[in-house]
């Protein structure tokens, strides 16, 4: 074995992309999901909404890399939700705090215990984080989804000078990057198309884009993605696919 890796929420959307076209073939492909399904892929169960999942998922990369005689390790971690849709103060207390704690806690925490994993790693280490151009720009409607991508973008950049400093002080360095995938045709995008304006003002836009066929095949937004691993990217760096 020379390659371990874990994608979140890899049962259906980027994620199963992700899994089905993973470059290497000798890969172990782990989904780290709720319902799981995903051929070739073991399933690891975990609501990542749960804060109790995630110290789960910190002990299972401490267990497989531990002795691991794999040469790489990489995690995706492409979890993610736009539910609920509408404004904030107005949606549902539940669902907006589930929200947060998937968008902007989980990606922090599991980010963190992949890099505990390989801190003392031997091999080639990365982690990428999905983000998205919510990030930079305001969508009405999408308050928790913004915020939460915004919070991933800041994390990568802050933890990438952190290993940047690992690396020159001669220590095993994980490569941390955020990448923005583009408006892929996954159910998510369904999921905008079937919202009332009232709730997201810039429906139309997502509804133009689909008939205009402009939507990204998720596969070629995963290949792009995989290739990412054999370009010299800086520690830390903010990557959106559509400007490669």
């Amino acid at each position: 074995m020379t390659s371990l890796v874990w994608i979140s929420g890899a049962s259906s959307g980027i994620g199963a992309a992700l899994a089905a076209t993973v470059p290497w073939r000798d890969a172990t492909v782990v989904d780290i999901s709720r319902s799981g399904g995903t051929p070739g892929t073991e399933h690891l169960p975990a609501d990542l909404a749960d804060p109790d999942a995630w110290s789960l998922v910190e002990a299972h990369f401490l267990a497989r890399l531990a002795g691991t005689d794999a040469r790489r390790a990489v995690f995706v971690h492409n979890a993610g939700t736009l539910d609920p849709m509408g404004p904030a103060g107005a949606v549902d207390s539940r669902a907006y705090a589930t929200n947060v704690l998937l968008n902007a806690a989980a990606p922090q925490v599991l980010g963190h215990a992949f890099l505990k994993a390989v801190a003392d790693f031997p091999g080639e280490a990365q982690l990428y984080l999905l983000t998205s151009g919510a990030a930079t720009k305001p969508y009405p409607g999408w308050s928790s989804y913004c915020g939460g991508k915004a919070g991933v973008d800041h994390w990568v950049r802050t933890v990438g000078e952190e290993q940047r400093a690992r690396a020159a002080a001669g220590l095993p360095a994980c490569r941390v990057v955020a990448v923005a995938p583009g408006v892929v045709a996954t159910p998510m995008q369904e999921e905008i198309r079937a919202t009332d304006p009232a709730l997201f003002p810039a429906v139309t836009r997502f509804r133009s884009l689909h008939d205009a066929g402009e939507l990204r095949d998720p596969a070629d937004a995963a290949r792009q993605l995989w290739s990412l691993a054999d370009r010299d990217l800086d520690h830390g760096a903010v990557v959106d696919l559509r400007t490669l």
